[in-house]
């Protein structure tokens, strides 16, 4: 099987202030995962926003985070379109700077035929030489990569891992029944059942918040202890359902500013959180603990 990347990656928010990237805040974050031994960090995905980033501040994100980590863990670059150019465009810049990998979504409101989705991946994959993960989230995008097209990109060297978020324990089964590729969660509550059947880690919303226990609960998993990491997922799952009673990353947002990590700001089309949802939030939040301590030192 293909493991190059494996464990816990945090699919990273994009920190705004006054309707700019916070350079700052985004600092203090990276900073939080490295001293969290997050396993990888993932920027410029959907869940930071990309699709409200302007192609200069994508690419900016991108660099500014690659430089800060300095190889330190790697960095998969959110690099996906439903411009197979554009998307062309973002690996590319992503190969320039020397990431680790790229993090690609199905083409989104197209809706491509089985062959389209094909076609559009084996294309940026012979255009340039990087490991490509694929990013299936048909709650999202309107199109679902079938096991059948996964197993055939498997066969593709650079393509390393799929990314899957279509809630489907069938879907996960069957793509490790045809192929060798590495499969990673994209849905936070189910990542210690998909872990259980083969997965080998996860893509995480929930890890901006606590990356230390999706990390603990992930590592168990991997290391066939699944009595730990079934009662972490217990631990885990009440975040893992509330972060997402509202569209991402609109929860996930809200909780960072209640931690006092980030502004928690959103680009429109979304909007602040609904109050009654913000209350369930804040004591999901309490009973983690992780309200304590609201100040953090400064980024070094």
């Amino acid at each position: 099987m293909k493991t190059l990347f494996q464990g816990s990656m945090v699919a990273l928010v994009t920190p705004f202030r006054n309707g700019k990237v916070d350079w700052k805040a985004l600092k203090g974050l990276l900073q939080f995962h490295l001293e969290a031994r997050t396993d990888a960090i993932i920027p410029t995905g959907t869940t930071g926003e990309s699709a409200t980033l302007s192609h200069e501040e994508h690419r900016r994100v991108m660099s500014f985070v690659v430089e800060f980590v300095d190889r330190r863990v790697p960095v998969i670059c959110g690099t996906g379109s439903n411009n197979t150019a554009e998307a062309l465009g973002l690996i590319r810049h992503a190969k320039q700077i020397k990431a680790d990998g790229v993090l690609v979504v199905t083409p989104y409101y197209n809706r491509p035929t089985q062959e389209g989705l094909y076609r559009h991946y084996s294309t940026l994959a012979s255009k340039v030489e990087i490991p490509m993960i694929l990013y299936n989230v048909p709650g999202r995008t309107g199109v679902s990569i079938a096991p059948q097209t996964v197993a055939r990109l498997s066969k593709i060297e650079t393509i390393v891992a799929i990314k899957e978020a279509s809630g489907s324990l069938d879907q996960v089964d069957q793509i490790l029944e045809l192929c060798d590729l590495t499969v990673l969660s994209g849905e936070d509550s189910l990542t210690m059942p998909m872990m259980a059947i083969g997965a080998k880690g996860v893509i995480s919303v929930t890890a901006n918040v606590v990356p230390s226990l999706v990390r603990e609960m992930v590592h168990a998993m991997l290391n066939g202890d699944l009595e730990q990491g079934r009662d972490l997922h217990r631990k885990h799952y009440p975040l893992s359902k509330i972060l997402f009673v509202e569209t991402n990353p609109i929860p996930v947002k809200t909780a960072l500013g209640m931690m006092g990590l980030i502004h928690p700001e959103l680009r429109l089309p979304l909007c602040e959180m609904g109050a009654e949802n913000r209350e369930k939030l804040r004591k999901v939040l309490a009973d983690l603990g992780v309200l304590r301590n609201k100040k953090r030192p400064p980024a070094r």
